[in-house]
């Protein structure tokens, strides 16, 4: 791995040609992989309602722990007494039965319960309302408490993906930063430009998002809050302004510069912008980002002679060395507890995949079937990975569990889509 692809990372720049000539759409969904073994659940259609329950029954069937069993319901299926005797026969062991109703205000209520078949009993009896506008969101959360309830794990299927859109057909508006649900639906355009857009990073609480835009035709790292729609311009140093990460408190911003030659890592002070220069290598220093408990940061140098994933530990001041397997590794993002690495790993070759580091031992997994993936980003409940990769010459979104059982393709129809950032909790 030579300097001069270090230095391409460090710059983040756009990747490749050959994009769709067609126009923006949402993202679609494709279940590629799922274990068959995988317990079945059934969502019995909602009375009075025909939208809400699809999409729980899609989320969990994509959550890759369940299997839907919604299209083989007993003929006994209803909604206000299960019969624990024919679910048990067909083979199904838990049960989602609800319905729906308008109230004058026109907020919509919703009832729905979760049915364990083989203990006969109600796991969930549960009441939401919600403004019609929010149907979806609804459904999303219905399916994070289901989760929940049988797994033991929060669920994220009302979370948030940020990613770049890049579409030729568009000169004026080629590159569009996107956010949109988990499953690829609601996309909303936060930013349209014909020059690059990269590395989108989510603030702590989810209410604005960091990338890098050349619309100067130089990097620069801007600031957008998403319910407002205002921004503000971070940094504009000579050379090099990109990788933006944010400290788990909000209050501090990580980046990496080259204003004194070499690309090194930057602390910003959000609240004074003060700056505290964090490397001082001839290497190549980037793509830093805070540990969860914000006590260090890892990044992606060349100081060993090739690109790998170091910790720097912010008391100590002592950086130390964390991947060793394969020539190359680099991208690093921290699973919400601080136990695994997600980084792009190069095995052989020419390919470059995701894998997954565990902290403690060291070890290293290949988790993908593709060889040209980058920027993973862990789902905040650390049970999936969200990544960009190419399959049959289109650029795409992949969603693969850490167990490497289940794996979605989320591609556009219109052009490529790169640099997913999946946004906290």
């Amino acid at each position: 791995m030579t300097r001069k692809h270090l230095l391409g990372l460090a710059l983040m720049s756009a990747l490749g040609a050959g994009l769709s000539s067609q126009t923006f759409a949402q993202l679609h969904l494709e279940i590629v992989k799922t274990a068959a073994e995988n317990p079945k659940i059934a969502i019995v259609p909602f009375s009075s309602d025909s939208s809400i329950y699809p999409i729980v029954e899609n989320d969990l069937n994509r959550s890759g722990k369940f299997s839907s069993a919604s299209k083989n319901l007993p003929a006994t299926a209803a909604n206000d007494q299960p019969n624990a005797g024919a679910w048990k026969a067909a083979g199904i062991p838990y049960v989602v039965t609800g319905s729906s109703s308008t109230n004058p205000d026109g907020s919509i209520a919703i009832h729905y319960q979760l049915y364990d078949v083989e203990k006969a009993t109600y796991l969930l009896n549960e009441m939401l309302t919600v403004p019609a506008s929010r149907s979806r969101q609804a459904a999303h959360m219905m399916s994070d408490t289901i989760f929940q309830a049988l797994t033991g794990i929060a669920g994220d299927f009302s979370g948030r993906i940020a990613y770049v859109l890049r579409n030729a057909a568009t000169p004026e508006q080629r590159y569009t930063l996107q956010i949109a649900d988990t499953d690829g639906e609601q996309p909303r355009t936060i930013l349209s430009s014909r020059d690059p857009i990269l590395s989108p990073a989510w603030t702590p609480d989810a209410k604005s998002i960091a990338y890098v835009s050349f619309e100067t035709k130089r990097p620069a790292i801007y600031l957008q809050n998403l319910a407002t729609g205002t921004r503000e311009k971070l940094t504009s140093f000579r050379g090099l302004n990109g990788a933006p990460s944010f400290s788990p408190d909000g209050k501090n911003m990580l980046f990496t510069a080259s204003m004194h030659g070499n690309p090194e890592i930057y602390q910003m002070d959000l609240s004074t912008r003060a700056l505290q220069r964090m490397t001082n290598n001839s290497a190549i220093d980037t793509e830093a980002r805070y540990t969860p408990d914000g006590k260090g940061f890892i990044f992606t140098s060349d100081r060993g002679g090739s690109a790998q994933i170091y910790r720097h530990d912010f008391d100590s001041g002592e950086t130390k060395r964390l991947t060793f397997r394969g020539a190359f590794n680099a991208r690093g993002t921290l699973s919400a507890d601080g136990k695994k690495i997600a980084l792009v790993h190069r095995p052989s070759g020419s390919n470059y995949k995701v894998a997954i580091q565990d902290i403690n031992s060291g070890v290293t997994n290949v988790l993908t079937p593709t060889s040209l993936d980058e920027s993973p980003s862990f789902s905040p409940n650390g049970q999936m990975v969200v990544y960009a990769t190419r399959e049959a010459n289109r650029g795409l979104l992949s969603i693969m569990s850490l167990d490497g059982r289940f794996r979605m393709n989320l591609p556009s129809e219109v052009g490529e889509v790169r640099e997913p950032a999946w946004a906290p909790k």
